[in-house]
């Protein structure tokens, strides 16, 4: 194939993720804008097939990753989303440092022979980047798991120590480019694997949707910068999309949790007086009732806006959601649902839950939509949200999340939670909400209360 050949083909491609991102901004457009990325990466895929010399060992190595990322596809829940999404990035990263390594071992193999200051500057920053990616990715996918918990993890002098190894990675750094040596250049990685575990062990996780958004980000820079050593204009324009969106994404998410975004980049840099507050809990008498009085409240209500959290889609509840809301409007029920931009453990989690339940569109709104129709709302009810809908980002100077815009459930008329039980939730604070006087407290599992909810309102 001739070099133009590839080169309008990469374009193309170019073309169709630039594309791909237009449209998943909406929920909408988002099933095309999956079908422009696929298309995409399969005109890139195969382009870069037709100018290898070593077709066979890369056709394998598709079919065995292809086929392991298909398993997982299949058997992955949709509550486990957000894990898998850090896994992925964390690969992002680990070929990122592979393919600088095997590029800088063998440069007459990728066409970069003899290898100049700015080659080793650009292997420089893909390797450390991808490095930062790769561990880091693994301790958010631990987090958000829950194998290591969603607390932070400081010591004292933590920051000043990341500090004090940037600098020295950056200084092993400078030396393998002068030097052009391995001894640098493997310690500088060593060094950056340690970084992407120090840099994120101390986020907590109220604060893991922007971590996710900010990995996704690196591993696009990480692609970029190997995409300068390879001469890969593809992989240049992919990386440079994924990194710039990602950090539009994470300022985003920031600046909806009243969070500093340097802060968190850099490890939660300034948030240790924030740790002691989490995980006190009040005992605090509340008022529960049944999922009859909950059918019964919202079926004679006027207006009912509906508070989709995590425990939404650990329950897997979306589609008895959606059947309860049907009968609600087939009784006259104005009916919406409100989602806060970090409602979940990533980024539109609770969007693509319900556009899974085939919830119209029209019905759900984004918190700046909808939080000024909270007081004149009959009845809110949150089902498996938490610090989301917590009046003490209000209210409370000394709590970890002062600050933070959340969704006005506390202004409706009355409110109903669905809870397991009255544990915090994932930021590890207790929420005032559950104890104001209006509120209802439905103790079970999401999906069983909705399901018995349902057979009230057909009775």
């Amino acid at each position: 194939m001739s070099a133009n050949f590839v080169a309008l083909a990469y374009l193309v491609a170019a073309v169709l993720f630039i594309l791909a991102l237009k449209g998943l901004s909406s929920p909408i457009s988002a099933r095309n804008g999956n079908m422009f990325g696929m298309i995409g990466m399969a005109i890139a895929v195969l382009t870069t097939l037709t100018v290898t010399q070593n077709l066979v060992y890369i056709v394998l190595a598709i079919i065995v990753g292809g086929s392991i990322g298909a398993v997982v596809a299949r058997r992955i829940q949709m509550t486990a989303m957000p894990e898998l999404v850090a896994a992925m990035h964390s690969l992002v990263g680990l070929a990122a440092v592979l393919v600088a390594m095997s590029a800088f071992y063998n440069p007459v193999a990728y066409g970069i022979a003899p290898l100049h200051a700015s080659n080793l500057i650009e292997l420089f920053i893909g390797t450390f980047i991808g490095a930062i990616t790769f561990t880091g990715s693994i301790i958010a996918f631990g987090k958000l798991s829950g194998k290591l918990g969603s607390k932070p993890l400081t010591f004292s002098g933590q920051h000043w120590f990341n500090l004090f190894l940037g600098v020295v990675m950056i200084a092993f750094g400078i030396m393998f480019t002068v030097t052009e040596s391995w001894t640098p250049f493997l310690i500088m990685i060593v060094l950056a694997l340690a970084l992407g575990v120090l840099l994120i062990m101390p986020i907590g996780g109220a604060d893991m949707p922007v971590v996710v958004s900010m990995l996704n980000s690196y591993s696009g820079w990480a692609a970029a910068g190997i995409g300068f050593t390879l001469n890969n204009n593809m992989l240049i324009i992919a990386g440079s999309l994924v990194g710039s969106s990602g950090a539009i994404l994470s300022y985003i998410m920031c600046k909806a949790m009243n969070r500093s975004f340097f802060n968190v980049i850099l490890g939660g840099f300034g948030g240790e007086a924030e740790v002691g507050e989490a995980g006190k809990v009040e005992q605090r008498p509340v008022r529960s009732g049944s999922a009859d009085d909950a059918a019964f409240l919202m079926g004679n209500a006027g207006s009912v806006i509906i508070v989709p959290g995590y425990g939404l889609a650990v329950a897997r509840a979306q589609h008895a959601i959606n059947e309860m809301s049907n009968l609600l409007i087939e009784n006259g029920v104005n009916v919406r649902y409100a989602i806060h931009p970090v409602a979940g453990r990533m980024p539109g989690h609770m969007n693509v839950l319900l556009a899974e339940a085939e919830v119209p569109y029209d019905q759900v709104l984004e918190m700046d939509e909808i939080n000024n129709e909270f007081a004149d709302t009959d009845v809110v009810l949150v089902i498996g949200a938490n610090d989301v809908v917590n009046p003490a980002a209000k209210t409370d100077p000394h709590s970890p999340i002062y600050g933070m815009p959340i969704i006005d459930a506390h202004k409706a008329r009355t409110i109903l939670v669905v809870k397991r039980s009255m544990a915090v939730g994932y930021a590890g604070l207790d929420n005032d909400l559950f104890y104001l006087d209006k509120t209802m407290m439905v103790f079970g599992d999401a999906k069983k209360v909705v399901e018995e909810i349902i057979k009230s309102l057909q009775h």
